[in-house]
């Protein structure tokens, strides 16, 4: 009889990221509270143990958190630094495990079965965490279970009682007490619409009928309950790094009609930056391509502040199309290409943006998640509309 080998899944997650990397190049800001965010009207990217203890929390209006913590010192974000930073982090990491995922520019995790026969897979987890901190100076908490579900809650408990080793048999002892807003799929929707119905705890949560929870919130219901259950069969996803995403337009008559030209852009870069967002991308580098009615190609490319929010990026596309457009000839195609990418957990620029604006992506989003691409969009981008004939999406890695 063959014998199915545990899988070993280890989490790494890097401590309040941003503020480890800009608390590396200053270190007057060890030991104070500190937010890493946009003006007053912005919210929190993220912020430190410190700022926490009186309750701000990532995502949260600027002008709560410094009621609550007046005393915070409120920074803008620098998506480079971290950028660069998170590279080291991947490269020692991709360097020493066989199998690697990199699920945001500051968490990972890794595949590491087998490990055992050699050397002990905690033993080897424990002195890799100790390679990284040592060569990049930003701390970090790690679990390493069964599955990704486990290990990833396991991550948010240990970063009290330090790293975590949650073995097959002892899985749904830890994951019981704990509250079902622990389970990364449970948001705050699900969370009330669980509590009103008494189900507060993973363990009450894991003892329902799955058949019941089916009927409450459909599909994710029996999801939620192999969660609940320390079920979770996802592997880990070898990473490669996407270098931009772009799309092209080839016009069926050759045009000089310059609205219809700025309204094709915008269509695009709502487009893309829609992309970003649902991938949790930012980009860098816009870059706009157009071609001339005799073939002539030209391009043109600016770098920007990290972002996916298209109100940004179209100002850069507009900018760079009124500089690269001369000749007044005939187009036949244009293009829009964001290069420089770079993985984040949130969906728009929190750097710059306003509560009122990041409201209004997430909105938008939601309907476009529901209801596709063309269900909501700005008045000028409404006349452009994806055609498979003239239309080429690139994804290059």
């Amino acid at each position: 009889m063959i014998k199915i080998m545990n899988r070993a899944i280890v989490h790494i997650d890097m401590n309040t990221f941003f503020v480890s990397c800009e608390r590396l190049t200053n270190s007057e800001l060890n030991g104070i509270p500190l937010i890493i965010g946009g003006g007053e009207r912005g919210v929190v990217a993220s912020c430190s143990y410190e700022a926490r203890r009186f309750g701000v929390r990532s995502a949260m209006p600027i002008q709560m958190a410094l009621r609550l913590c007046p005393q915070a010192k409120v920074m803008k974000g620098d998506m480079e630094l971290y950028s660069r930073l998170s590279h080291d982090v991947t490269e020692i990491i991709q360097e020493k495990a066989p199998v690697v995922e990199k699920a945001s520019i500051d968490e990972f995790y890794l595949d590491i079965t087998g490990m055992d026969k050699f050397y002990g897979s905690y033993k080897w987890t424990d002195e890799l965490a100790q390679r990284i901190t040592k060569e990049t100076g930003l701390p970090l908490t790690f679990a390493l279970s069964v599955n990704k579900t486990v290990s990833k809650i396991g991550t948010g408990e240990g970063k009290q009682k330090q790293n975590l080793e949650i073995p097959e048999h002892l899985v749904q002892s830890f994951l019981n007490p704990l509250s079902v807003r622990k389970i990364p799929m449970v948001g705050d929707k699900t969370f009330q619409l669980l509590s009103r119905i008494g189900i507060r705890t993973i363990k009450t949560l894991s003892e329902m009928p799955a058949e019941a929870l089916q009927r409450m919130i459909g599909q994710n219901g029996i999801e939620l309950w192999k969660k609940a259950n320390g079920i979770d069969n996802n592997p880990v996803e070898p990473y490669t790094e996407r270098k931009s995403i772009s799309t092209e337009h080839t016009f069926s008559q050759d045009t000089i009609d310059i609205d219809k030209l700025g309204r094709v852009i915008l269509g695009m870069v709502e487009k893309l930056s829609y992309q970003l967002r649902s991938e949790q991308w930012l980009t860098s580098t816009v870059t706009v391509k157009i071609r001339y009615a005799n073939f002539d190609t030209e391009t043109r490319q600016c770098r920007v502040q990290y972002t996916s929010a298209d109100h940004l990026l179209t100002q850069t596309a507009m900018d760079l199309f009124d500089k690269l457009y001369q000749r007044r000839m005939r187009l036949r195609l244009i293009g829009v290409r964001f290069s420089g990418l770079v993985r984040g957990t949130y969906q728009i620029d929190l750097f710059n943006d306003t509560e009122e604006m990041l409201a209004l992506y997430q909105a938008m989003d939601r309907m476009k998640n529901r209801y596709g691409f063309d269900a909501v969009m700005r008045c000028a981008a409404a006349s452009f509309k994806p055609n498979t004939k003239n239309e080429i999406l690139k994804r290059k890695k």
